[in-house]
């Protein structure tokens, strides 16, 4: 099944700011996503039908609230969806995201509010993604759109610190250190342009939910202060 993917497309190593505690939600998420990734690839010729019933389909969505469904029913997929992924690639490149920019925002807020905000910068990005195509048929999958969400409030936090980043290029690698607003700020552009680029345009064999990207991201500006500790 076609699916689209909340992807990453710049890989970053490390930053400079050290934890101050152990990063125990970002931790446990990463491991819940890969467990379920691999409870995924053990399902073989199931996996089609798992990935219909459980991913995000704006579509479906849309025709559940017209209906008058159960609220709850409706919403499930939306967070359900944050779980999947639709390959090795995909689901290591979310996650080193995470690992990465997690920790600092979950020192800022504190586990609980940390889990609160994360799902709901999923919720937030989901809600852009079906709002402008609504009547998209495409599952999406992948936890980018919650991790855009922590990015959005790494950006606002710590704008100076900066990113140990891999570049490809051409045949070579290159290894570079980068100020976290330029790192940020360069990928939430390259989502924004790739969001209106492909208005209008419903990819047959799936694609990347650009949209779902800057929604998670700017979900996570608007939250970041509103949920940080206070010291």
């Amino acid at each position: 099944v076609g699916v689209r993917i909340r992807a990453r497309a710049m890989i970053p190593l490390r930053d400079t700011i050290p934890s101050r505690s152990f990063p125990l939600v970002s931790v446990t998420l990463i491991v819940v996503n890969t467990v379920i990734f691999l409870f995924e690839v053990s399902l073989g010729r199931e996996l089609n039908s798992f990935i219909e019933r459980h991913a995000l389909v704006p579509a479906n969505l849309a025709s559940m609230f017209e209906e008058g469904t159960n609220p709850i029913r409706a919403v499930v997929p939306v967070f359900s969806s944050m779980f999947l992924h639709a390959g090795w690639i995909h689901l290591i490149g979310n996650m080193l995201y995470l690992w990465v920019f997690g920790d600092n925002v979950e020192d800022k807020m504190g586990r609980m509010r940390f889990l609160f905000f994360y799902l709901i910068c999923g919720a937030g990005a989901a809600a852009l993604h079906v709002f402008l195509s609504p009547t998209s048929g495409t599952p999406t999958v992948g936890a980018s759109g919650a991790i855009a969400g922590v990015l959005g409030a790494y950006f606002l936090l710590f704008p100076r610190s900066r990113v140990l980043t891999l570049f490809p290029i051409f045949f070579f690698i290159q290894f570079v250190e980068v100020p976290a607003f330029f790192f940020l700020g360069f990928w939430f552009l390259m989502q924004f342009f790739g969001g209106t680029f492909s208005i209008g345009i419903e990819p047959s064999g799936g694609g990347v939910a650009w949209w779902a990207h800057v929604g998670g991201f700017v979900t996570g500006m608007l939250l970041v202060f509103p949920l940080r500790k206070y010291r």
